[in-house]
């Protein structure tokens, strides 16, 4: 039961910081 849920956050938090990583890779090709 603790490794599922330990494992559906690590999900969770790849989503959230997804926009924020693909903007700053962005970012960093321009430069």
């Amino acid at each position: 039961m603790g490794s599922v849920v330990k494992k559906r956050r690590k999900k969770m938090t790849k989503h959230k910081h997804r926009k924020l990583l693909s903007r700053t890779r962005h970012a960093r090709k321009k430069k």
